[in-house]
């Protein structure tokens, strides 16, 4: 399917991590702009540092798939620890941020088991700076999140971005 937001979850039903429900409006997602998110993932397993995720970002090139490469952690990129990031991001000891703080959901490592929902929240998407190679297109995205190399996690995610 080319065009329209869609996703999958492709643990093949072995992954402790399962993302079971997700919406995204507008469609295309236009940046900047405003983001509506809705997201439901259960967890048979806690998730502990270090957490790799690994990344194929594709582009549509007429009927061609073009893999992006990574270039400044952007594009097919492997993070081989997630939990840092976020740690750089959030400083640990600081609350959350909002709407996750108002659901419960963490921010920061180690990720209890459980069931998290995030209901309809809106994000603002600022006006980055995106390189041309990652402006106006159709993306496909498989994220592969894993520890000690025990996959615990498999997405795919198609959808348009249109930035102004």
């Amino acid at each position: 399917q080319v065009g329209g937001f869609a996703w999958e979850d492709c643990g093949d039903g072995k992954d402790p991590v399962v993302l079971k429900s997700l919406s995204v409006v507008p469609d295309p997602i236009s940046i900047p702009g405003s983001l509506r998110v809705s997201a439901a993932v259960s967890s048979s397993k806690a998730m502990a540092s270090p957490l790799k995720a690994v990344l194929v970002v594709e582009k549509a090139l007429g009927d061609l798939w073009i893999q992006l490469p990574c270039i400044d952690q952007l594009g097919s990129c492997t993070y081989n620890d997630v939990c840092t990031i976020l740690d750089d991001l959030i400083p640990p000891g600081t609350t959350c941020p909002e709407p996750l703080l108002t659901y419960g959901i963490p921010c920061h490592c180690p990720f209890k088991a459980g069931s998290y929902s995030l209901p309809a929240s809106d994000f603002d998407l600022p006006d980055v700076e995106l390189p041309s190679w990652m402006t106006n297109g159709n993306y496909r995205v498989r994220a592969v999140v894993s520890s000690g190399g025990q996959e615990l996690a498999c997405v795919k995610l198609a959808f348009s971005l249109q930035s102004q």
